[in-house]
C-alpha cells in the first residue's frame, strides 16, 4: 500500500513564503506525475502545479512566478516552494501522484490527506 504523506502547512502573513513537502511511501515501482492541488472553502478542488519524472511542470496562472514544484526521484517527493502568498492562496493543499506500484499493476491516482495552508495577517 502507498501513502502520500504531506507537511510543511501553516500561517503565514501576506507575502510571505512556505514549503510543502509530500513523500511516498510503500509499494512503488514508477511515479509518472506528482503535483499539488488545493481546495478553498465553498469552491471546488483545483490544480497548483504538477511535475512529470522528466521535470516538466505546469502551474495554474494565478501562482505562476510565486510558486515553484520540484521533485526528488530518489526520494518519491515533491515540494512546492510557494513565495509572495496572498490570502487568496488559503486553502487545504492536496499532494496527488499517478503512479504504479508494480509493472504488472494498473496506474492508481493517490492523494495525501491535506495540509491547511492560511495566509491572513
Amino acid at each position: 500500500q502507498v501513502q502520500l504523506v504531506e507537511s510543511g502547512g501553516g500561517l503565514v502573513q501576506p507575502g510571505g513564503s512556505l514549503r510543502l513537502s509530500c513523500a511516498a511511501s510503500g509499494s512503488i515501482f514508477n511515479i509518472y506525475t506528482m503535483g499539488w492541488y488545493r481546495q478553498a472553502p465553498g469552491k471546488q478542488r483545483e490544480l497548483v502545479a504538477v511535475i512529470v519524472s522528466g521535470g516538466g511542470t505546469t502551474y495554474v496562472d494565478s501562482v505562476k512566478g510565486r510558486f515553484t514544484i520540484s521533485r526528488d526521484n530518489a526520494k518519491n517527493t515533491v515540494y512546492l516552494r510557494m513565495n509572495s502568498l496572498k490570502p487568496d492562496d488559503t486553502a487545504v493543499y492536496y499532494c496527488n501522484a499517478v503512479m504504479r506500484s508494480s509493472r504488472d499493476a494498473n496506474i492508481s491516482n493517490l492523494w495525501g490527506q491535506g495540509t491547511q495552508v492560511t495566509v491572513s495577517s
